[in-house]
């Protein structure tokens, strides 16, 4: 029997993968992947290597996910190396955790390997600071895409200083309105980072009330980045370009 790496393929740009993921892949017998998983990732896999796209479809998440653990135990079996490719950190809003122990309950050797996270990279690599002296202290994650639909309590999201949200471009007029509701300035400035840290990044910059009147065109996969830590953006990259 093998063993089943978990693996953080970070926000895209392979220069982003720590050297233990890139490693793996470039010894894995079998690559299970996902649709956020960059070309340019996985032609890093040697040319043995099977890669297997297990990307999932806007509502049909059960019987994806439902696949995707048969392929790891029907892997996970073999006498192989075996990477389960997930964008950005597998334990953030990637079902890493359930997966780790899906593995462990059918006895085969997994282990997570951590990955940069797209909720901090992207951002960042956008010139927007998650935190700022004077401007935030404290910032929070939140997943756009529940299982259970709406439930998410956007309005106990209202006041932290920095909200960052993952997978919420499809819910982005609903969740700005909810925000607003909850006490949220609808002036409050609005990043969108498209396809972060590759070449086809796209910078979307609004507010929430724009949001929330649905007159903001965006595509997925984006971040999405609310605050006033949105408008140090023209210095941060005008210091960056100028050191």
């Amino acid at each position: 029997m093998g063993k089943v790496y978990i693996v953080g393929a970070g926000p895209g740009d392979p220069d982003l993968l720590t050297v233990k993921a890139r490693r793996l892949i470039e010894q894995a017998g079998t690559i299970i992947y996902d649709r956020l998983v960059t070309p340019a990732i996985l032609s890093l896999a040697p040319p043995r290597s099977q890669c297997i796209y297990a990307g999932k479809e806007e509502g049909r998440q059960s019987e994806t996910q439902a696949r995707i653990l048969d392929l790891l135990l029907e892997h996970g079996r073999q006498p192989d190396t075996v990477v389960r490719l997930k964008g950005g950190d597998p334990m953030v809003f990637g079902r890493g955790a359930e997966e780790w122990a899906f593995l462990i309950q059918h006895g085969i050797d997994a282990e997570i390997v951590p990955g940069v996270s797209s909720a901090v990279a992207v951002p960042a690599l956008a010139g927007i600071p998650l935190t700022f002296r004077g401007v935030a202290t404290s910032f929070a994650v939140a997943t756009g895409h529940c299982h259970d639909g709406e439930n998410t309590a956007w309005e106990s999201y209202a006041h932290v200083d920095t909200l960052v949200v993952l997978m919420g471009v499809g819910r982005r007029v609903s969740i700005a309105g909810r925000l607003i509701a909850g006490g949220r300035d609808p002036s409050t400035p609005v990043a969108f980072i498209e396809n972060g840290t590759t070449d086809r990044e796209r910078i979307v910059i609004t507010t929430l009330q724009e949001i929330a009147d649905d007159r903001v065109a965006v595509e997925a996969p984006a971040v999405m980045v609310v605050g006033q830590v949105v408008t140090l953006r023209p210095a941060v990259k005008t210091a960056a370009a100028n050191p």
